[in-house]
């Protein structure tokens, strides 16, 4: 797993040890990249939030492609997303270690608002759908959501429908678009 592009282009992150993890391959990664290219400017963007966000790898791509600033949240692997943006350079990260739905529930009563919003959460257990229903509810976007979820989940949203990727049998990325 590696940062494709950008200002850290090639660095390999550090992975998990001893933690149920499903990193996003690079595979989908270049793919998902692909498509945001075609979607935003990243220099235009100055938050990022990444949830369930395991290694990091998704804040610390938009960072490297030119976000201001990313916020990741995560139950058990923070040192790890201090470490890999450490070996970056990227001082404009904020880590939170925790549940997520405390988290959000508190950005959203300190006014917080994302450009760009990652879920990644673990396949087939409801939080893909959760994470979607709190950042509506909180009012936390402010431009994309991208949902990685399992192939079979069905999501819903009053968010505007962007566009929906399935990858192989498993995998399946929802982007969608709140208030600009």
């Amino acid at each position: 797993m590696r940062i494709i592009t950008g200002k850290a282009r090639g660095l390999k992150l550090k992975t998990p040890k001893n933690f149920f993890t499903r990193p996003t391959s690079d595979r989908v990664k270049e793919s998902l990249f692909s498509v945001l290219n075609g979607l935003i400017n990243f220099s235009e963007t100055n938050s990022v939030l990444d949830i369930f966000a395991g290694t990091g790898a998704l804040g610390l791509e938009s960072i490297s492609r030119g976000a201001s600033s990313a916020t990741f949240i995560d139950a058990a692997t923070t040192e790890i997303i201090r470490d890999n943006a450490a070996r970056a350079k990227f001082d404009n990260c904020k880590i939170l270690r925790g549940d997520f739905e405390k988290i959000l529930r508190r950005l959203g009563k300190q006014g917080a608002t994302f450009d760009l919003i990652f879920s990644d959460p673990p396949y087939t257990t409801g939080l893909a759908q959760k994470s979607l229903d709190l950042v509506a509810e909180l009012n936390l976007l402010n431009g994309l959501i991208i949902v990685e979820h399992g192939a079979e989940e069905i999501l819903t949203s009053n968010f505007e429908l962007v566009r929906k990727i399935i990858y192989g049998r498993t995998t399946a990325i929802t982007i969608y678009r709140g208030c600009v």
